[in-house]
This record gives C-alpha cells, structure tokens and sequence, in this order.
C-alpha cells in the first residue's frame, strides 16, 4: 500500500508539473510502466482506482480538450455596416490564437467565412464543418470622442450535441484594449473547453499582432479587400496591398502584415501583368516577416508563395512551406499551400493525400477544395474533380477562379454543351464583362464562349483585363482567328507580340512570356521566330522542372507548331503531354478548335482514340 500511495503521489507530482508547463493530463499514463510501479493484477487495480479518484479530484475537464473541434464563426456587427471589416477582424484574430493551441482543431477562416449571415441553425453549421463546438458573437465598435472610442464584444460558446451555451461573457473595454479582449476570450474558450494552459500558451494567447491601433485597422482592411488572400481580381488585390502597406508603414514590425503584403504581390504576378515591381515587393515583403518573426510560420509561408509564384523555383517553396507547416502543423491552410507546392513538383499523390487531409480538418475551405480538383483534374479524374469543384462551389457560386477548373472536367470529358450549360449557370453570380474576360484569358477558353459572348469579348478594353494590353491583343487575335477574320487576327497580333516584347524587356526569363509571344508571332506568319520563342519558354521551365505551368507552357508550343503548320513536330510534342498528369484529354482534343488542323493525321487519329 505505501508503494502505491508512493507511486501515486509521485504520478500526481509529475502531473501537476506537467499541467504547469501546459500539457494535457489526458496520455499521461506514459509516464509509468505499469509492471514496474506496481507488482501483480491487484495492485494494477487498486492504483488504477487511485489514480482515477486523483483525476478526477484535479477535474474532469482536461479530457475533453484533447482534439476538441471548434469552429469560430464570424462575429455579428452590432455598430455601423462600414464596420463590418473590424467585426470579422476581431473573430479572425481570437480564431488565429486558438488555432496555435496544440489540443484544438480550429476550422479555417475560409470555411468559417462561408457562414457570415448565414441562416442555418448551429446544428446544421457544425455538421457542415465537422466540429464539436460552436464560437458565436457580437461586436459593436463605439466611436465617439476622447474616452468614448470602444469596444463592445459578446462571444457565446455553443455546444453542438446539446444546443446549449456552455460560456457567454459581455467584455467592454476601450479600443486601446481591443487585444486584451481578444486574448481574454481565447483563453476563456480554452479553460471552457478544458484546454490546459502553460505559460508558453498563455504567453502565445497574449502577443499582439501590433501595438498600433491604426495599423492594425489598415491591416483588417486589407483582409476584407482581399478575403484572407481567396480571391483572384487584381483590382481587389491592389486594393488589399495598398492596405497592407499602409499597415506596415504605420508598424514596421507588424509581422502579418509583411506577410500578406507579400502573399498578396506574388498573387498579383501571377494572374495579371508580370510586373517586376510586384516581384519585388513580394520579395522584400517575405524577407522582412521571416526577420522579424523566424520562428513564427508567416514569413516561411510568404516566402514559398513568392518562390513559386514569381520565381518558378517549386522546389524553394516546397522547402518553405514544410518550415512553415512543422511550425503549425494541423492547419488546413498551411497544408493545402505545401501540397501545391507538391504538385507542381510532380508529386501528383502526395498532393492529394495531403489536400484530402486538410480537407478533413476545414471542410469548407474553397482553397482546399480548389486545389484538390486542380490535382484530380490532371490526373484525369474528371468525376471525382467536380464533385471537388461543387463543395467549393455551393460555397462561393460567384468565384470564376474555381468555377472554371469544374466547366474543364467536363470539357475533359468531351461534353461541351455541359460545360455551356456550367458556364451559363456561372453568369447568374456575376458581370458579363468580367466572366468573359476571366473565361478567355486563364487557360484561353474563348473557343467555349457563345456568339454573342464572342462578340462582347472583342469589345473590350484593355481596362477590362487589368490594362494589361499584352494579355487584351493576344484575346481579341485568338478571338479573330476563331470566327474567321484574319486581318484583325494579324492586328492584335502584331499589337501582343510587341507589348509582350516590351514586357520582356523587363522580365527576361519570364517563360509564359515567351510562349504567348511566340503564340502572337505564329498568328503573324513569323515562324521561325515563333518556334525560338517557344523553344526558348520550354527551356527556362521544362516540364520535368515543373509539371503544372511547364505543362501549359508544352501545350502553347504544340499550338504554335499547329498555327505554323508543322503538324508532324506538334504531335511530337503531344503525344508525352498525354502521357503526363495534365487536364487534355483525347475527348477535350476532339472539340477543341485549336487542333481542327490535325485531324485526319493517322497519328492524331490514333491519339483521339485513346
């Protein structure tokens, strides 16, 4: 009996330094061998008792914190509606603290996002997200004159499987105080859900993102502008970075700020002008977040953003966001951003395997389920990647940058009235003009535009496709050589060839770049010079180097190959990107327009065979 009291008060001694340095209670029987402690089936039992009764004597509650799933929904704005911004920012900052706490699994803001005004009751919510509890709450920014400028916050924790609120507390405090209050909640979530809390925890709960008011207003302003870095207009995300930097100019050591200042330049480059100005900016952006904050994840997840989007080098950014998701390692959003990086290594299964899993964990994240569908889509799994593309879509109907990825799935599959009929349903959530541009400038799909949307497209300016006067000539000639008409083909051309020149000018190893130049040049009848531009893009990225863009940059050198006339060489070209993870198909060449000119080729034949 005195060994096992001994054992036993040795066990309580051992777990209460453990509680004080922040670990669970619950798995602390590693701490003993069984056998060892004690010596027969008897004394098992009886210090098994004993140290039950101790557990329950420190609480039962610690149990429950062990992989508690919460979502934190967006709070309500009681105040002004231009004050929605600081609602969602004050719900975003006590969800990014929770997250950083090891014992919880936090959906992502993306999915939580999804519920803003939502009327679903909180049982349907949780069940959508897969979670166990439920963060609610109201915000109402006071504004008034000295003294008067607060804060008025009332968060409700809900637990689903009884639909009752197992905390609620009303926090007043001036807006000076607005971090307490968010720290304060968090931690009270915590203790609510019976998370123990270490110092390091505490000390982690109570780190202001900055101690400048002002700067954290521009940085929640530029959040709202871009939606946490979801969406794919550059005027939003001009907007954002013009935020971003104010927010850092006012706080030089503002780290997330730096951090998404630099997400959102690289994401710039990538999808509008290819702006050297940008690169830079994104550059500078990541390096000064990784400075300041080295062990923090952000400045490693700004960086292998920078190093994919601008610089191609995958295997950099794969390197960074592993950095990043060791340092977090159960955020969705932090896997879905490694797996790109896998995927356009090649690592077509592991991206999968980890797109699926942080799906698992933030089932309503259109990032995740965007991405998952871009890898079944090349990996020729057209079904499983609309039914990828669909969760996305029943979540945001309204976001072409996914909807596209699921009007391709059907088009891989030869189906081209499907994909009008997806592209027809798309227009409902959003500006004719706009849809039309986006369509014919992101994997130039104007060949799946109807008569009229044609003939809108050609109307166009170049203020339409972010006064980017490359991307505009280089539509509007595709568009002509489609309906027939060669002299304006030759115009717009010639107006793309030279821009896109310009450009180079500035961005020499720029390989999409090149391949659309040289795609200008084919339409012109300049075709050696088309072929150099090619062959020039294929080897500043190779496809082994990159299997996602150097596919693409294959696929516009097979059309240039076709435009010139050299049918034998653009089959050559063909035939390995059908053998490669890609979205063309042997269906998708059987209706698309591009590859008229190749059929009747027994070797073409055979590919559209299969």
């Amino acid at each position: 009996l005195l060994a096992i009291g001994a054992a036993v008060l040795v066990m309580t001694s051992r777990m209460e330094h453990r509680r004080r340095a922040g670990e669970s209670i619950v798995g602390l029987s590693r701490l003993f061998t069984w056998p060892n402690a004690v010596g027969g089936g008897v004394g098992a039992l009886a210090l098994w008792a004993l140290l039950a009764t101790v557990v329950a004597a420190r609480g039962s509650a610690g149990a429950i914190g062990a992989g508690v799933r919460l979502a934190v929904l967006p709070f309500d704005n009681l105040g002004d509606s231009t004050d929605a911004y600081f609602a969602d920012g004050v719900a975003n900052e006590v969800r990014t603290k929770l997250t950083a706490l090891p014992s919880m699994q936090v959906t992502a803001r993306a999915s939580s996002m999804a519920y803003k005004g939502s009327t679903q009751t909180p049982a349907e919510i949780a069940r959508d997200l897969g979670v166990d509890y439920l963060l609610t709450g109201t915000v109402q920014w006071q504004k008034g004159g000295a003294g008067a400028n607060r804060v008025h916050v009332t968060p409700e924790l809900i637990q689903v499987s009884s639909g009752a609120s197992t905390w609620q507390q009303s926090f007043d405090a001036s807006l000076t105080d607005v971090f307490k209050v968010q720290a304060d909640i968090a931690s009270q979530v915590a203790s609510a859900l019976g998370v123990a809390l270490g110092a390091v925890d505490q000390q982690k709960l109570a780190e202001r993102p900055t101690q400048n008011l002002s700067a954290y207003d521009a940085f929640l302003r530029g959040e709202a502008a871009s939606q946490g870095l979801s969406v794919s207009q550059p005027a939003s995300l001009r907007q954002a970075i013009e935020a971003y930097e104010q927010a850092v100019a006012l706080d030089s050591t503002f780290v997330q700020a730096w951090a998404q200042l630099s997400r959102a330049n690289s994401r710039l480059y990538q999808i509008s002008t290819t702006d050297l100005t940008a690169a830079a900016n994104a550059k500078r952006a990541a390096d000064r977040a990784l400075a300041l904050a080295p062990s923090r994840p952000e400045g490693h997840q700004a960086l292998g953003q920078y190093y994919i989007d601008v610089k191609s080098d995958n295997a950099r950014g794969f390197s960074e966001d592993s950095i990043a998701l060791t340092i977090l390692p159960s955020n969705a959003e932090l896997m879905a951003t490694t797996a790109r990086a896998e995927y356009h290594l090649g690592r077509w299964e592991a991206a999968r395997r980890r797109l699926e899993e942080a799906a698992a964990l933030d089932p309503r994240s259109i990032y995740t389920a965007d991405h998952l569908g871009r890898v079944l889509l090349y990996s020729r799994q057209s079904a499983e990647a609309r039914r990828a593309i669909d969760r996305a879509m029943q979540i945001s109907p309204g976001n072409f940058g996914v909807r596209e990825f699921g009007i391709m799935a059907w088009l891989a599959e030869g189906n081209l009235a499907r994909a009008r009929s997806e592209l027809q349903e798309g227009t409902r959530f959003g500006e004719p003009t706009g849809i039309v541009a986006y369509i014919a400038t992101y994997y130039d799909l104007m060949w799946l535009l109807d008569d009229g949307q044609q003939q809108l497209l050609v109307r166009l300016t170049p203020s339409a496709f972010d006064n980017d006067r490359g991307t505009w000539a280089l539509v509007l000639a595709q568009t002509y050589a489609l309906r027939g008409d060669q002299a304006r083909t030759r115009i717009y051309a010639d107006s793309a060839q030279y821009t896109l020149g310009e450009q180079l000018k500035q961005n020499p190893t720029d390989p999409q770049l090149h391949v659309l130049r040289g795609l200008a040049l084919a339409y012109l009848g300049r075709k050696a010079e088309a072929v150099s531009e090619g062959e020039h893009a294929r080897m500043l990225l190779p496809i082994d180097k990159d299997e996602y863009t150097g596919g693409y940059v294959q696929h516009q050198f097979v059309r240039i190959l076709v435009i010139n006339g050299d049918y034998e060489r653009a089959i050559d070209q063909l035939e390995p990107l059908l053998r490669r993870p890609y979205f063309l198909t042997p269906a998708w060449l059987r209706i698309d327009p591009n590859f008229v000119p190749l059929k009747g080729n027994p070797r073409f034949e055979r590919l559209l065979a299969g």
